[in-house]
């Protein structure tokens, strides 16, 4: 019985030991000390409410919260990345369609046969296609 209230009192003072590892060990034992921490609190406080400020947290929240000003956002984002990617895309065609147009151009052999190939794939395609 002995044995086992010294193990009992070994785990209880283990579990206090991690309690008390877990509180600052830095605990006020003055009114200057408490002055002290409580600035530290104050400013860590500020520049958190200084971040959130900056990630416009509020912002978020508000728009959130008006479904309809939520919709119109992701619309006009949506338009406006659908209206970007045809644009790009147009602009990549093109490009390639003029330097393909400039090789063709050269006469080189190995890349004027490919390009003849694709010419035949293409106008086989569009003949032997029905609407």
């Amino acid at each position: 019985m002995r044995k086992q209230e010294e193990n009992d009192k070994r785990e209880n003072r283990t579990e206090t030991e991690k309690i008390y590892a877990e509180i600052p060990a830095a605990v006020p034992q003055n009114e200057w000390e408490e002055r002290k921490m409580m600035k530290t609190i104050h400013d860590y406080t500020v520049s958190l409410a200084q971040k959130m400020e900056k990630s416009r947290l509020d912002e978020y929240t508000e728009l959130l919260f008006n479904p309809r000003r939520l919709i119109w956002v992701n619309l006009m984002g949506g338009i406006a990345r659908g209206v970007g990617v045809a644009i790009g895309v147009t602009l990549f065609t093109a490009l390639i369609a003029y330097i393909l147009q400039l090789l063709g151009a050269l006469n080189l052999p190995i890349i004027g046969d490919f390009i003849a190939d694709l010419v035949r794939i293409v106008q086989r395609q569009l003949d032997t296609k029905m609407y």
